[in-house]
Order: C-alpha cells, then structure tokens, then sequence
C-alpha cells in the first residue's frame, strides 16, 4: 500500500465520497480528504504525492464548478487516480472530461474508474451503491493499480468518451420548499455555490443552482425536494435507461 494519498472530492449527497472512501481505503495506509463542496485553498503537490480524484457525473458531464475548484490545485505531476462517479445510467464523457481537466492541473493520471452510486435525484436508482460488491470491485481496482506502479509503468490508461463534450443542460431550475422548512438554514450554509441565501433560506437562486442536490440531503425537515412533475419525468426515462444492476467500469 501507499505511505500516503490525498483524496479531493466533491461529493453533495454522499456517493461519491462513499466511492472514493472504498478506493483510498485500499489504496493508502494514511489519508488526507479534501472537501471540494467548501472553499479550498491553493495547493501545489509534488511528483512524490499521489492523489485521487473523485466527482459526481451530471448528465454526462462533470460539475463545472467541481473543475473550477480543481483548478486551485497543481499537480506538479502528481500520480492521479480519477473517479467519475455516476448514477447508474452512463458516464458519457464525464471521465474523459476528467482526466483532461486533471491533466491541465499537471497530474499525471496513472488509473480511472466509473463506479456507480445511489442516483442523487432518483434515489430508486442504483439504491445503496456502492455496495458490498462495489467495494470489493474498487479495492480490486485499487490494488492493480497498486501493482501496476510496482512495475514501474505510469502510463495513462485511455479512457471512453468523445471531444467536444456533450452539450450539458443549462437550463434554470432549482429543488421546490415546502412548507415544512423551518428556516434553520442549514441548506444556505451548504449550498457549495451559494444559490440560496442565508436570509431567505427557503428560497433558491435557480440561475445559481447547479443541481446538485446537496440541500435535499441536509434539510433535517425534508422541505426540498424535485418538482413533483420533474421527479414523474425522470422517474419514469431512468427506469427505462437505468433500470437494473450497471457494471462499474474500470481503466487502467
């Protein structure tokens, strides 16, 4: 196992900090977590250090402002492992945008997953995961990984995906209030993009809000929530497309 790994992340509802925890768990007898959802300061690493790095797919791509807060980070050529962690549909180009983006922070990506987690809008989907089966799949991983630097090969594995990017949906939305919330304003206070303000709690800025849905997990009332006709919608296309146990993908 490794001395030490740093694990940056960004993870709003759990599943991908879950995911990475099983990876690093495995990976490294020491580790440090670094929480993408809050402000990070400015780090440069080493080609001594490696580092993995775990964010959530949104429709097929990576958060864009999980990449911008990537981007207070030099890799200094830093070993990378990257996870793009979905919700049991399709990473589409999501880990390949990934690992163009670790790159141009200058780390070097030596091994990459898609690990399927519990669908942050649809919890019916992929519920539970990663699971007992997943964890065992990423420690696997983990320790190919761990062989394959014993050999000496850094290499870059490659990954799928298509450049340009899918286009992302960039329409305004936000999750609805309901009048069960009490104001405590424990959403505005983690809100990583700050949509919803601390005097209004219940209340969101859609054309801040990047759907993360963050705030429905912390709400200690359960007052946010998907639209009723969004939840029908994407309730009845993921079952049809996402329905089932998915693989995880591994890349090395």
């Amino acid at each position: 196992m490794l001395n030490k790994l740093t694990v940056l992340c960004f993870s709003p509802t759990g599943g991908t900090a879950k995911a990475a925890g099983f990876t690093a768990s495995a990976l490294a007898e020491s580790v440090e977590t670094v929480d993408l959802l809050r402000p990070v300061t400015p780090r440069t690493f080493t080609a001594e250090d490696t580092v993995l790095i775990a964010m959530p797919v949104f429709g097929g791509r990576i958060p864009a402002y999980a990449l911008e807060q990537l981007r207070a980070f030099q890799g200094g050529n830093a070993r990378a492992v990257t996870l793009a962690v979905f919700g049991n549909r399709d990473f589409d180009d999501a880990l390949l945008e990934l690992n163009d983006a670790a790159a141009a922070a200058g780390f070097k990506v030596i091994a990459s997953a898609a690990p399927i987690a519990e669908h942050s809008m649809v919890r019916s989907i992929g519920a539970g995961r990663p699971d007992a089966q997943d964890q065992k799949e990423l420690a696997a991983f983990a320790g190919q990984m761990l062989a394959k630097l014993e050999k000496g090969d850094d290499s870059t594995p490659e990954v799928p995906g298509n450049r340009p990017y899918k286009e992302s949906e960039n329409k305004p939305w936000a999750p609805v209030v309901s009048e069960a919330c009490i104001k405590c304003g424990r959403c505005a206070a983690e809100c990583p993009v700050g949509a919803i303000p601390a005097d209004a709690p219940n209340t969101t800025d859609a054309n801040r809000c990047i759907h993360c849905m963050r705030c429905t997990v912390v709400c200690p009332e359960n007052a946010r929530s998907l639209a009723a006709p969004m939840t029908q919608m994407l309730t009845g296309f993921l079952g049809k497309v996402a329905g089932g146990r998915h693989d995880n993908c591994f890349f090395l």
